[in-house]
Parts: C-alpha cells; sequence; structure tokens
C-alpha cells in the first residue's frame, strides 16, 4: 500500500467508481442524497452542496434526502432536518424536500424509495449524490431494485491549487518545496483504504444479489 501511494493507481481507481455511473439523457425528475456519515460532517456537507446545485439547475425534481434517523437521541431526526436546513438555505424549496429515514443501508433505502414511486420506477429518471466511491455500488443498487433510469453525480473535493501551498523564491512566509510526500502519498494512502473498504462492499453486495 505504501509503495502504491507513491503512484497515481489509487487516485484512478478512486475516480473510475466515482465517474462509472451512465449519464441521464434528460433532467431527473428525482435527485436522491444519500446521507453518507451524516451532519454534520465534510461528507454531509459537500453532498448537500451538490445536491443543492443539482436542485437549482433542475428546478421540477422532487430532492430526497435518504438518513438513517438516530436512535437513543432526543430528536432522531436533527441530523436529517439539517440536512434539509443546509438545501433551504441554498436556495431549494422545503416543498421540493422528501425523506427517506428508514433505510439502514443502500439496499433498504433504494428499496423504501422504490415503494415511495412503484407507480413510476420504469419512466422515473433519478440522479444518485453521494461520494465517488459509493457511486457504482449506489447506482447498480438502485438499478437493481427496479429503477430504468439512474445517473450518478459525485461528490468529488476540489483541493486547493498545488502551486498556491509551494515554496515562492520571494515567499517571507513558510512553505513546502515539493507536495509529494507531504500531501500526495497520505491522500493516495486515504484512496486506497475508501477503495479497499467499497470493493469489499461491492463483493457483498454481488453475493447478496442486491447488484
Amino acid at each position: 500500500m505504501l509503495v502504491l501511494s507513491f503512484t497515481d493507481l489509487p487516485y484512478f481507481a478512486y475516480y473510475y467508481l466515482g465517474t462509472s455511473a451512465p449519464e441521464l439523457n434528460r433532467p431527473p425528475d428525482l435527485i436522491v442524497v444519500l446521507g453518507g456519515t451524516g451532519m454534520p460532517s465534510p461528507d454531509g456537507l459537500i453532498r448537500t452542496y451538490y445536491a443543492a446545485k443539482a436542485g437549482t439547475e433542475f428546478k421540477n425534481a422532487a430532492v430526497v434526502i435518504a438518513l438513517p434517523y438516530t436512535e437513543n437521541e432526543k430528536d432522531s431526526l436533527e441530523q436529517i432536518r439539517m440536512m434539509a436546513h443546509e438545501l433551504i438555505v441554498k436556495g431549494i424549496d422545503s416543498a421540493r424536500i422528501h425523506y427517506e429515514p428508514l433505510g439502514f443501508n443502500t439496499r433498504s433505502q433504494a428499496l423504501n424509495i422504490l415503494s415511495a414511486y412503484a407507480s413510476t420506477k420504469k419512466t422515473l429518471a433519478l440522479m444518485i449524490v453521494t461520494s465517488p466511491e459509493h457511486m457504482y455500488r449506489s447506482v447498480k443498487t438502485f438499478q437493481k431494485a427496479g429503477f430504468a433510469h439512474v445517473g450518478g453525480l459525485p461528490t468529488f473535493e476540489k483541493p486547493i491549487d498545488e502551486e498556491k501551498a509551494k515554496d515562492k523564491e520571494n515567499a517571507k512566509d513558510r512553505r513546502i518545496k515539493s507536495l509529494s510526500l507531504r500531501y500526495n502519498m497520505w491522500s493516495y494512502l486515504h484512496y486506497e483504504l475508501l477503495v479497499l473498504r467499497e470493493y469489499t462492499a461491492i463483493s457483498y453486495y454481488k453475493i447478496k444479489g442486491w447488484i
């Protein structure tokens, strides 16, 4: 893993998982935001950012937030409401927002959303908003559940420009000379862990017949 972290292979594997979803040939009728690690978290914030961006572009699409409710808390729906709030402050009308708090994994979330839209599952166009490494499995799961038109919007991060982090000859502040060790290696190790964990989940879903 350490040797691979000095190559681009971890990123290419991560990128493939994020971009493997088919493109929709028409505007989505439903934007499904998978909650991930919930709120507040970087994962939840970036997903709501992308979902709001898609919702602003496709104004006729409903938005479904799929995030399990949290047990043993005073307000078990607090996190899903926080995601909805992020969408609302970014311009999404609250009347367009729907919730799926009962599913506990991607498979059960897909089935619950299917049951809510069973009469239009063959014609409904879905856009799934989730993290890049989770995109392949999400799209395949929703397709297996019965939706005919499924596309994806992966929530790729936009890192700081490398040149802004490097040392300049005339810079008075202390900066780094090279990002290969300080940044890229650790980032690629992180990608490796994400990809390995996701391929394990993909294998499990295939064994179960869920994708």
